[in-house]
């Protein structure tokens, strides 16, 4: 049997070693974009918890962090400053949590708003400013004891 004839005839080796040698590449890609993604949210959230323990805060757990925003700060970086995220904030974080007619604004400790700006620094530099400008008109004060 000459190697022609064997290779002419035993096409389907080489096209299923193709097909296996793309696939690995593909998944080997998917995997290393996967452990580079959970490495950057490692990062985030490591320094995300430094800045909050050297403002004041408790140490968030590592990996809820991790998992809520991810490597990109996920919903918190959508867009901060819009208009049903700024209700939601003031109905349901800046009230005093009775319900219809009973609920009433509260003036809310600066130390919530510094929260999420704070995580804002660490996944999305960029959203500051708008979240600044979406809370500036918010009355704050220091209104929980430390």
């Amino acid at each position: 049997m000459s190697p022609t004839r064997f290779a002419s005839e035993h096409k389907w080796i080489y096209w299923g070693a193709i097909v296996i040698l793309v696939g690995l590449l593909i998944t080997g890609l998917v995997r290393y974009s996967a452990v580079k993604r959970d490495a950057l949210s490692a990062q985030r959230a490591g320094q995300l918890s430094e800045e909050l323990v050297e403002a004041g805060y408790p140490a968030p757990d590592q990996e809820t962090v991790e998992r809520l925003l991810g490597s990109d700060g996920g919903q918190v970086c959508e867009d901060p400053g819009n208009a049903l995220k700024k209700a939601l904030y003031r109905l349901h974080q800046l009230s005093n949590g009775a319900t219809g007619p009973g609920s009433r604004p509260i003036i809310a400790d600066s130390k919530a708003i510094d929260a999420e700006r704070i995580v804002l620094q660490v996944y999305c530099p960029d959203q500051v400013d708008e979240f600044d400008e979406a809370v500036e008109d918010l009355k704050t004060d220091d209104t929980v004891k430390r």
